[in-house]
Parts: structure tokens; sequence; C-alpha cells
């Protein structure tokens, strides 16, 4: 298993990514937004591949949006099959579903559940 990407929740989203541009090379995705949400994002590459994806929301939805923190650890897990397994293995512990499984707007299949510290992990494809 590799991590796929980390979040990070930004208070000004266009300075960071130009922070990290400049400083670190990455290379900038398309800015992806939900309206309803008042969320937006970018995903950044790094050089060896590695991504993050910088992060901010007008306002915090449902309590996890903790400006200037770590948002979530990303994990790749291969299928959309082994996100919901994944996800039934976490609930049969008594861990929470917070959110999924989806299809998210910028196109992952996607769960997130909490670990049993309440840090915030993203099944993804």
């Amino acid at each position: 298993m590799r991590i796929e990407h980390v979040g990070l929740w930004v208070h000004d989203l266009e300075q960071m990514k130009a922070f990290y541009q400049t400083m670190f090379q990455a290379t900038a995705g398309e800015l992806y937004e939900n309206h309803k949400k008042g969320f937006q994002s970018y995903f950044l590459t790094f050089e060896e591949g590695a991504r993050s994806e910088i992060m901010h929301q007008d306002s915090e939805m449902d309590g996890l949006a903790v400006k200037g923190q770590y948002a979530h650890l990303a994990l790749p897990v291969g299928s959309e099959a082994m996100v919901d397994e994944l996800v039934a293995k976490f609930q049969a512990q008594g861990l929470p579903l917070l959110n999924g499984p989806r299809v998210t707007g910028d196109g992952y299949y996607e769960a997130v559940v909490q670990d049993p510290e309440q840090n915030l992990i993203e099944l993804t494809v």
C-alpha cells in the first residue's frame, strides 16, 4: 500500500498554491469547486510523484474542516469492491463511516472513515 495524497486545509488557497509551486516546484491541477458546499481544492503533484490536496471551505461542514491542519490520509486500495470491503471491516469494529462510499465530483470512488483516534482516512480508487 502507498499513500495516495495528504489533504491540508488552508485559509488562502491561491497563496498556498503559489507557495508550493515556488518553494517545491509542485505542479497544480485544475481548480476543483463544489459551489453547494463552498469547497475548493487543488491537487499538487511533486517531482517524485507524491501528491497533496490543498483545500478551502467557506464554512466548516460537519466539524470536519479544521483550517491549517491535517485533513485526511488518502489510501488507494485498488478497486471499488475493496473500498466497500474495508468500509465493512471498519464498521464491524465499531469505527464510523463519515462519508460514502460514493463517486466524488473530482472522479474518485471513495469513503471516509475514522481510525480509533479519530484521524480521517480516505479509502479511494
